[in-house]
């Protein structure tokens, strides 16, 4: 099990949580968010992936910021088409589509991203693209059709590992906790301490 966290953006702050050693640092390039980054953004060690975060963004600013802020990976939270995907293809970072998810949602949506991308993400439907703050029925994933490994998001706090493990023991293929919001002192600076606790337990009861 791996472990994302979103929404980086103080210098300082990003230091400190590099000091964990979370597998991914997400670092959202949307101007709209509360947690857009617009300045240059420090080196981590290799074993931390820094992943950027865009919305319906242009391609040429993905590569942009791709070779500026040197990123592991880009997470798609709009409405980027399989084609779109494809067009990232070429530039050796991992690809990881996000889908806002409420009851309704239609897993066969999925099927036409599953040779472009690396992972999906699952996120909570609501009022912004991501980082609503809100879980949404994670019972929903039991209809989950792909053996495409993904990240569960939505909301997910300091108390939910007993619930994380709940849907991990129905062999879904998850791949990583995405945490964001709810381990936030304000917007773009998390609680170092809250995260070491939450990383501890989602590593030790967890993943074993």
């Amino acid at each position: 099990m791996k472990l994302k966290v979103c929404g980086m953006r103080s210098p300082e702050n990003i230091q400190n949580l590099a000091e964990l050693m979370p597998d991914y640092m997400g670092f959202i390039f949307w101007e709209p968010s509360k947690r857009f980054v617009s300045n240059p953004t420090p080196k981590l060690d290799l074993k931390v992936k820094k992943v950027g975060v865009f919305v319906d963004a242009s391609l040429d600013f993905i590569r942009e910021c791709v070779n500026l802020h040197e990123l592991k990976g880009v997470q798609l939270h709009g409405s980027e088409s399989p084609d779109y995907c494809w067009e990232l293809n070429n530039m050796d970072i991992e690809i990881i589509k996000a889908f806002a998810v409420d009851s309704k949602f239609d897993f066969a949506s999925l099927e036409a991203y599953e040779t472009v991308c690396n992972y999906f993400l699952f996120d909570t439907k609501g009022k912004l693209p991501g980082g609503n703050g809100e879980h949404f029925d994670w019972e929903v994933l039991k209809d989950y059709p792909s053996q495409k490994p993904f990240f569960l998001s939505g909301g997910i706090g300091p108390n939910d590992i007993t619930a994380v493990d709940r849907i991990i023991k129905l062999n879904l293929p998850i791949y990583a906790v995405d945490i964001n919001s709810k381990f936030e002192i304000e917007p773009g600076l998390k609680n170092i301490k809250t995260i070491k606790e939450f990383k501890a337990k989602l590593y030790n009861e967890i993943s074993g």
